[in-house]
């Protein structure tokens, strides 16, 4: 399977993304988490990576199938720019630099997407309980 890869441009420099779907199991559903990956100055660069968490509540039957959460240009954007601001060097050779949900969840999100470390380590934070609470805080009135 070929990969695409997407170009965005942000002050005259161009960024390359990718973005990966997978799912993460929560304790009452399964959720689309979308990996995120973005090089701003080539293959061999520092890369930028983020694990976004659908907030698609409530889950539709059979959610880890019909969840079409997907990052617009909007939101690759937002991501690259926080990132730029707490220490991304794209420039930089090698290694990855992670958008964490244990530093930079409290910080940062998108209206359709957390930041997820389930897809890095399965002991972190359960993703149905931190969507429902998305969805709690939204529709509260």
């Amino acid at each position: 399977m070929r990969t695409r890869l997407r170009q965005l441009r942000i002050d005259g420099r161009t960024f390359v993304w990718r973005a990966e779907i997978h799912h993460v199991q929560g304790s009452a559903d399964c959720h689309r988490c979308v990996r995120l990956r973005v090089w701003g100055a080539g293959k061999t660069s520092q890369a930028l990576q983020a694990d976004l968490l659908s907030v698609a509540w409530p889950a539709p039957w059979g959610a880890c199938a019909t969840d079409g959460a997907y990052p617009a240009s909007a939101d690759v954007r937002a991501v690259i720019s926080y990132a730029l601001k707490h220490e991304w060097q794209p420039e930089r050779q090698g290694g990855t630099f992670v958008l964490s949900e244990y530093e930079h969840a409290a910080g940062f999100s998108l209206p359709a997407f957390l930041l997820t470390d389930r897809l890095r380590t399965p002991e972190s934070a359960d993703p149905t309980l931190r969507v429902i609470q998305v969805y709690e805080r939204r529709h509260r009135g």
